[in-house]
């Protein structure tokens, strides 16, 4: 099975950052991108095939904005966390917030990670290429269950 990333993420040009810093760090898993929450859901949980709980492939890693439309990032991290299929999935805020109780709330409800998104490119770069080599090549996902 391919390692794939969900980028999750509203804003185009961090998008495009984000795509870029993936290449230049020679992490060339597919990336989905859903453009905001509802998008998200439906990758991670699209009814495909008929099964009761989506029948999408889930990625290995979710890169997750805060401020997105239709419903927010921490509602999209709150029903990941609520499901049984998507409860153990890394999921990593990388967002421009700076609100503690952003930071806190995403803590709470399972986030892996916190990472506030860098303004100058190398410094985000360098950001996405460690995430992406811890959480794809040395992290180890609990193993499948029935």
């Amino acid at each position: 099975m391919e390692r794939s990333i969900l980028l999750v993420e509203d804003n185009a040009t961090d998008e495009a950052l984000t795509l870029r810093a993936l290449k230049k760090s020679n992490i060339l898993n597919p990336v989905a991108v859903a453009r905001d929450g509802a998008e998200a859901l439906d990758k991670l949980f699209g009814n495909a095939g008929g099964l009761p709980d989506g029948g999408a492939e889930l990625p290995q890693l979710v890169l997750l904005d805060l401020k997105l439309p239709k419903i927010d990032g921490l509602e999209v991290l709150r029903k990941i966390r609520s499901n049984d299929r998507t409860r153990l999935l890394p999921v990593v805020i990388l967002t421009t917030s700076t609100e503690d109780k952003d930071r806190l709330e995403g803590y709470r409800l399972g986030a892996n990670s916190y990472v506030r998104k860098p303004v100058d490119f190398g410094q985000f770069a360098d950001a996405v290429r460690q995430l992406g080599l811890y959480w794809l090549v040395l992290n180890e996902q609990p193993p499948a269950t029935g």
